[in-house]
This record gives structure tokens, C-alpha cells and sequence, in this order.
């Protein structure tokens, strides 16, 4: 299967659907609240129609699977996540332009899409690498990426221009296939926890 099919993922936490113009009032009120966070790619709540476009844009380009997160246990969509920067011929792609609501932040959501994903990208595509790029700024995103076990690549230095001109270092992290069975076991031990705490 290629990395740009549309699919949609689910577990028991959680469903990816292909983006959708419906999902434009629910992300909107997802995205209250991260207006703060200026080293992230988080639309404000009057631009993801706008987001919702330019992701359509890259995805009828090939280049990008864009998915809306839906938190099952509230049925309702909490955030964004897609396949990006497909190198379909070299089986290489980053997951990322990804971001959840504050309710979200801290529950099993994060883990359980990222165990989709990754399984996905594996398992159905045959991935030989998954990367996932961070602002050398966002500690948050950083601890969460480590987490997973990805592995640091590097450092790209001014790899981006950020809001307001700031020169924007991103931080490059891989899964390879080798290791693709300890990160899974790593998030099947954590959604574990959080079903039996639930």
C-alpha cells in the first residue's frame, strides 16, 4: 500500500479519518487554547479552513495524507496528524503537522495515534524509515518523540523561517524497521496503562 492511500486507523482509543471539510468546526474548537505556542505550526481557530485547504493542496500533490484525530471515548475530533513529505519510490515518510487539543494532551490519544501510524507505515507500506521533526524549541514535542523511542538524526540549523522572521533549528528523529518492534512494544505497554487506569 502507498503512504498516500486514504485510510482510516482506529484502536480502542482512538480513530484516524481522512481530513475532511466537515471537520473544520470541531478542530476550530479543538485548537482553542495553543494560540501560545509560537514554535508550532498550530492553526488559530479562524484559520483551519485555511489549514484544511493547504493540506488538500499537498495531498492532491501526493506529498501529504493528512488524517483529523477523533477521540473515541468523547467521540469528538481533538487535532490533526498526517503523512508528509512521502518519498513514495525510496518507502520513506515523516509523520508530523501534527497537534491535539490541550483536553487531549497527556492521555493516551498522542500514543495511540502514533502506534497507528507507525504500524501503518510499517507493517501495511513497507516503511524503510519514519521520521519526525520537532522545533529544537518545543521540549514538549521533544520529550514526547523520545518517548516513542525515535532516535536523534541531527540538528538542521536556520532549517526554517518561524512567525515573525525567527530562524526556526529542527530536530530530526528516525525509526527504522529494526526497531520498529521495541517502539511497538514500548506503545503497546503504554496503552496498556492507560486502558487499565480508564
Amino acid at each position: 500500500m502507498d503512504f498516500s492511500t486514504p485510510v482510516t486507523l482506529q484502536n480502542a482509543f482512538v480513530r484516524l479519518e481522512p481530513l475532511a471539510a466537515e471537520h473544520e468546526a470541531e478542530l476550530a474548537e479543538a485548537a482553542v487554547g495553543l494560540e501560545h505556542a509560537w514554535y508550532t505550526s498550530v492553526p488559530r481557530p479562524d484559520e483551519v479552513g485555511d489549514e484544511i485547504a493547504r493540506r488538500f493542496a499537498l495531498r492532491d500533490t501526493g506529498m501529504m495524507n493528512p488524517f483529523a484525530v477523533r477521540r473515541l471515548d468523547t467521540g469528538r475530533v481533538v487535532g490533526m496528524t498526517s503523512f508528509c513529505n512521502i518519498d513514495q519510490p525510496n518507502r520513506h515518510v515523516e509523520i508530523g503537522y501534527t497537534w491535539i487539543s490541550p483536553t487531549a494532551q497527556g492521555t493516551a490519544v498522542n500514543p495511540a495515534m502514533k502506534r497507528m501510524l507507525l504500524g501503518h507505515a510499517f507493517d501495511e507500506c513497507d516503511a524503510i524509515a519514519v521520521v519526525l521533526l520537532t522545533h529544537f524549541h518545543n521540549r514538549q514535542s521533544r520529550a514526547a518523540i523520545e518517548r516513542l523511542g525515535a532516535k536523534q538524526d541531527g540538528v538542521l540549523r536556520n532549517h526554517r523561517l518561524g512567525p515573525g522572521d525567527s530562524l526556526r533549528d529542527t530536530v530530526v528523529y528516525s525509526i527504522l524497521p529494526h526497531e520498529w518492534p521495541a517502539v511497538r512494544m514500548g506503545l503497546d505497554a503504554r496503552l496498556a496503562r492507560h486502558q487499565a487506569s480508564a
